[in-house]
């Protein structure tokens, strides 16, 4: 992959750490109600639900790195990281669709950008 790929790739990963404590750990704090701009009342209510999220897009994080930093194999790697830039983007269409509309530019847009990134820089 390219320096730039790389960096977009790792900023999603990054992202999807961040994502993954704002919703199993801080999703009732201060912070949490005023990101998510929810009540106390709501935010106790999908709790769990948050928690199961963060997960997820903790794994989503997890596949990103992998694909950085442990697989050898290039075209592993690449499949790797295309399968979840892929996953991110479709996740992030749905978001928009059922959800928040702004997912698709804040978790949809830069997982897009580096998808584009990794399949121009690894087109043969």
């Amino acid at each position: 992959m390219a320096l730039l790929g790389k960096i977009l790739v790792g900023f999603v990963a990054v992202e999807h750490v961040l994502i993954l404590i704002l919703e199993m750990f801080l999703w009732q704090s201060e912070i949490g109600l005023k990101i998510f701009k929810m009540t106390p009342e709501v935010a106790s209510a999908s709790a769990t639900l948050a928690k199961n999220q963060g997960l997820y897009n903790g794994f989503l994080a997890a596949g990103l790195f992998w694909a950085l930093f442990w697989i050898q194999d290039q075209s592993q790697k690449f499949q790797t990281t295309v399968f979840f830039l892929g996953c991110i983007v479709v996740a992030a269409i749905f978001g928009a669709a059922t959800a928040k509309f702004s997912i698709l530019f804040t978790q949809g847009l830069p997982a897009f950008l580096a998808l584009i990134v990794t399949l121009v820089v690894n087109k043969k």
